[in-house]
C-alpha cells in the first residue's frame, strides 16, 4: 500500500500518514492511480476519487494541497466522524481552497455515490431539503473532496431530526478581547454545567473562540433547547459580567458573546477536529478540560494534530454516554421569564418569538423620547447606538481595505475609536457569506461624528432578492 510522490505543494507537509516503508499508517486504506487528474481511494471497500489532488488549498503559511487535507482527516478518522456520525451535514465548499470564497451547500448534490446516506430537514422558512449524513471513512473523504474544509453538522441524529442531542456553548470574543478571557469564560461555563447536573467537553473553535458541547437526552425541542442555552448564558453574564455577555446586538457587547442561538433550529457550527480556512489551517481540537487553562488555539494544525491524535486519542471519547437532562437550565429559564427578563432577539431569518424583544439593532432604533412616549412595558427603552456602515463586499480583505480607506479620510475620528468600535459582521447570504463593516461613534463628540455615506465598497449580495421581497410583501 503506497502513495505516489507527494505534490509539490505539499512539500513541506510531515509524513504523518506514511510509515517507514513509506506505507499508509490506516490500515484500510489503498491509493491507487487511475489518471493524473485523480488519485482513487479504496476506503473499507468503497471507492472514492480526490480530483485534483494537487490543488492547492493552503498556500499563505501552511502549504498545503487538497489531497493533504483528505489525508488529515482520514489520520483522525475516528474523531472526525465522532463529530458528524449520524447527523445530517450542511455542505460548506471551498472549491477554491481555503483563501477562496466558500459557499452553503444543503441539498445532497444529485451525482453522488449509491451508498451514502441523506435525509430529509424542514427548515423554519418551510421548506427541506435532502442533506448529506456521513457515517463512514468513505463518506468522509467524499465531502472533504466536494471542498468541505470544515463540516458543520446539525445537532440531530438522522432518526429524530426535532429533538437535538447536543446543546452547543458558542464562546465567541469580540475585538480587541484576548484569549485568556476566552479560557477564563470557558471554566466558568465547566462550573456551572456541572451545578446544572450537566457534563461540557470543550475544544477550541479553530479561530479565536472555544465550543462547549453538552450531550443530552433527545427528548427537547429545539425551542427548548435554545430557550436552555439563553438562561446559561444569562447566568454566566451576571456571574462574570465583565468578561461575558448574552447581549445579542453587537454595538450591546463586550468581552465574549456566548452565542445562545446557535441551538435555533437551522443552525450549525463546525464539528471536533473541523479544519478551518486560516492561514496556518488551525483545527478545531477536542480538550480536556486539564489542558483549557494553558492552551493556545495555534497549537493546534493540520501538520501537528495527526500526532497528537495518534498520542492521546479522542478527549471527547466518552461524551456519547454522559446526555444529561436539561431541566434545571429550562427551570433557570421559567426564572428569569418571570423576573421580566423574557426570549432574547433570534436570528434575522425566524418569525418572530412571543415575548421575543424587539429585533432591531439599538443603532436603528427610535429615539428614546419617542420610545418613551409609546412604552407601556415599564422598562427603559435602549438607548439609539451611532453606527455608520463603511463597507459592503463578498471578499473580506477588499471590506478591509474600505476600512482602512475610512481611517485614513478620518484620522482624527479613527483615533478615537476603541478596539470594540469596530464591528466586522460575516453576514449570511442565501448561499454564501459576505462581509460588513461597521464603527460605533460612542467615543466620538456628537459635533464630530461623520454622517452616514455610501460604503466603500457597497457591494451587498442581498440588497437584490431583499428589495424584490419587500415588494412583494407590499403587493
Amino acid at each position: 500500500m503506497r502513495y505516489r510522490a507527494r505534490p509539490a505543494a505539499a512539500a513541506a507537509c510531515p509524513s504523518w500518514i506514511r510509515d517507514s516503508n513509506d506505507s499508509c499508517v490506516w490500515g484500510s486504506l489503498v491509493v491507487v492511480s487511475k489518471e493524473e487528474a485523480a488519485e482513487v481511494l479504496s476506503l473499507e471497500g468503497r471507492e472514492v476519487r480526490v480530483t485534483h489532488p494537487n490543488k492547492p488549498y493552503f498556500s499563505k503559511q501552511a502549504k498545503l494541497s487538497k489531497l493533504d487535507i483528505v489525508r488529515c482527516y482520514l489520520s483522525i478518522a475516528p474523531g472526525a466522524l465522532a463529530g458528524i456520525q449520524d447527523r445530517p451535514l450542511v455542505l460548506k465548499r471551498f472549491v477554491n481552497g481555503a483563501e477562496g470564497e466558500a459557499f452553503y451547500q444543503k441539498r445532497a448534490p444529485a451525482e453522488r455515490p449509491a451508498w451514502l446516506k441523506t435525509v430529509t430537514l424542514s427548515f423554519p422558512s418551510g421548506r427541506t431539503a435532502e442533506e448529506v449524513v456521513v457515517d463512514d471513512v468513505a463518506g468522509l473523504a467524499w465531502v472533504v473532496n466536494l471542498g468541505c474544509i470544515e463540516l458543520h453538522p446539525h445537532p440531530v441524529r438522522s432518526g429524530d431530526l426535532d429533538h437535538p442531542d447536543e446543546l452547543r456553548v458558542d464562546l465567541d470574543p469580540g475585538p480587541g478581547v484576548g484569549w485568556a478571557d476566552v479560557r477564563t469564560v470557558a471554566l466558568e461555563v465547566k462550573s456551572f454545567l456541572e451545578e446544572m447536573g450537566l457534563r461540557g467537553w470543550p475544544k477550541t473553535s479553530g479561530s479565536r473562540g472555544i465550543h462547549v458541547n453538552v450531550r443530552i437526552q433527545p427528548k427537547w425541542t429545539f425551542t427548548d433547547v435554545r430557550r436552555a442555552a439563553l438562561a446559561l448564558s444569562r447566568a454566566i453574564e451576571r456571574r462574570a459580567p465583565m468578561l461575558a455577555t448574552s447581549k445579542w446586538w453587537k454595538e450591546e457587547r463586550h468581552g465574549v458573546f456566548l452565542d445562545y442561538n446557535q441551538n435555533a433550529k437551522d443552525r450549525t457550527t463546525c464539528s471536533a477536529y473541523s479544519v478551518r480556512p486560516l492561514p496556518d489551517a488551525r483545527v478545531s481540537t477536542p480538550l480536556h478540560w486539564h489542558e483549557v487553562p494553558e492552551c493556545e488555539p495555534g497549537d493546534f494544525t493540520v501538520l501537528t494534530l495527526p500526532a497528537r491524535f495518534a498520542a492521546i486519542g479522542d478527549p471527547h471519547a466518552g461524551i456519547d454516554a454522559a446526555a444529561g437532562s436539561l431541566d434545571q437550565l429550562l427551570e433557570l429559564a421559567a426564572r428569569d421569564d418571570a423576573e421580566g427578563l423574557g426570549d432574547a432577539p433570534w436570528p434575522p431569518h425566524f418569525r418572530k418569538a412571543e415575548g421575543e424583544a424587539p429585533r432591531v439593532a439599538p443603532s436603528r432604533a427610535k429615539s428614546a423620547e419617542k420610545l418613551a412616549a409609546g412604552n407601556s412595558t415599564g422598562k427603559a427603552p435602549r438607548q439609539k447606538v451611532p453606527l455608520i456602515i463603511v463597507a459592503n463586499s463578498p471578499n473580506k480583505q477588499a471590506a478591509l481595505e474600505g476600512l482602512e480607506r475610512w481611517k485614513a479620510k478620518h484620522a482624527g475620528i479613527a483615533g478615537l475609536l476603541a478596539a470594540d468600535d469596530v464591528l466586522i459582521d460575516s453576514m449570511r447570504g442565501r448561499s454564501s457569506t459576505w462581509t460588513r463593516i461597521r464603527v460605533n461613534l460612542r467615543h466620538v463628540p456628537e459635533d464630530l461624528r461623520p454622517v452616514q455615506a455610501t460604503p466603500d465598497p457597497d457591494e451587498d449580495p442581498t440588497r437584490e432578492w431583499r428589495t424584490q421581497r419587500a415588494s412583494k410583501k407590499k403587493e
